[in-house]
């Protein structure tokens, strides 16, 4: 890994430690810069609806003032594939329950909040992301070792690459800018014309993942959701993504992408063997952003990557190469990695623009 690289993996970890968040957390396609997270507030109300899916679990709670005023919140919070391995499961809240909630308010002022903890009826207290401590009891609900591996758990290596992988609260994030407000973006080596395009990005106006817009490379490998690579029948590799449901295509027949292939948010990729490593190269990449936070990408950008199971099954590396000599003055190397968790896998992500 370039030093660069692994200052960035460090940075990722580093804020997710200081800030309390699951990489889940800030995953939704609309969270950054909706909510305070810096600022824990409570409230106090009933259920007034729900829905229980991907990306995030959301509900409607009414507040009642002293003197009868009601307030209708939104509430969202957790990813279902978070709350299924933490051991929260759908009917946990119900529809009229009196609960009280803790969690980052909205930033702009409306009735929202990303919740964190939930005290129900029967006293016991769901704890909805990692890092968290009871607040109000002992009597918690929540248990994120879950969302490790565990020891003493299967690794099976036969099975090489070919399985489901999943990101745990360990894993450092492929973007750090995906998950802290505060690190540097001025530190990737970017072009003046890149540099001029960022000065003009207004996340709050042209975040590129707003209302349900499914990410392009190389957005999509930042997702936190799980993954699945499946042997098709024709000899290609497909890597199929919870996250909006994405499928993308490997070609292990080509050696690059096919004359006249159109661009697609998602690109052409082409794979090969190296050993046990996929070696995959991607092109034709329609998808404008190689950041949400606002730096471009050319149509002439190409990434490579590389996949690489451990010996014992466990875990699968990954390193990506983006070169684009419009907005880079030279590659941007990032990388991260994944774990087999048994029993995890794909539920349909259901997002709801907002």
């Amino acid at each position: 890994m370039s030093p660069f690289a692994a200052a960035r993996c460090f940075g990722a970890l580093l804020a997710l430690a200081v800030l309390g968040l699951s990489s889940t957390a800030v995953a939704h396609h609309s969270f950054i810069g909706r909510f305070d997270l810096g600022l824990v507030t409570e409230i106090e109300g009933v259920v007034t609806d729900l829905a229980w899916r991907n990306p995030h679990a959301n509900l409607g709670v009414r507040t009642t003032s002293a003197d009868g005023v009601q307030t209708d919140w939104s509430i969202e919070t957790s990813s279902l594939t978070v709350l299924r391995r933490m051991g929260i499961e759908e009917g946990t809240i119900k529809v009229g329950d009196r609960i009280k909630l803790a969690g980052n308010p909205s930033a702009s002022g409306k009735k929202e909040m990303y919740a964190r903890n939930v005290l129900l009826p029967d006293g016991r207290e769901l704890l909805l992301n990692v890092g968290l401590k009871p607040r109000w009891t002992q009597n918690a609900v929540g248990d994120e070792s879950l969302l490790m591996a565990q020891k003493g758990d299967p690794s099976a290596p036969e099975l090489g690459i070919f399985r489901v992988w999943s990101h745990t609260r360990a894993i450092a994030r492929l973007f750090p800018e995906a998950t802290d407000p505060s690190f540097d973006i001025q530190s990737y080596p970017m072009t003046p014309a890149a540099r001029s395009a960022l000065a003009k990005f207004d996340s709050a106006r042209d975040n590129p993942i707003a209302n349900c817009v499914a990410k392009g490379m190389p957005t999509i490998m930042e997702a936190p959701y799980p993954m699945e690579f499946v042997r098709a029948a024709n000899g290609n590799v497909l890597l199929k993504i919870e996250e909006y449901d994405l499928e993308r295509t490997i070609d292990m027949h080509a050696t690059a992408a096919p004359a006249g292939a159109a661009a697609t948010p998602l690109g052409y990729s082409v794979g090969k063997w190296d050993g046990k490593t996929l070696v995959v190269t991607t092109s034709r990449i329609s998808w404008p952003w190689f950041s949400q936070r606002g730096i471009p990408q050319s149509a002439g950008v190409v990434i490579a990557e590389r996949f690489t199971p451990t010996a014992d099954g466990s875990r699968l590396d990954y390193e990506m190469t983006v070169t684009d000599p419009v907005n880079f003055t030279r590659p941007v190397v990032l990388a991260t990695h994944w774990f087999w968790l048994p029993n995890v896998h794909l539920i349909p992500y259901n997002c709801a623009a907002r």
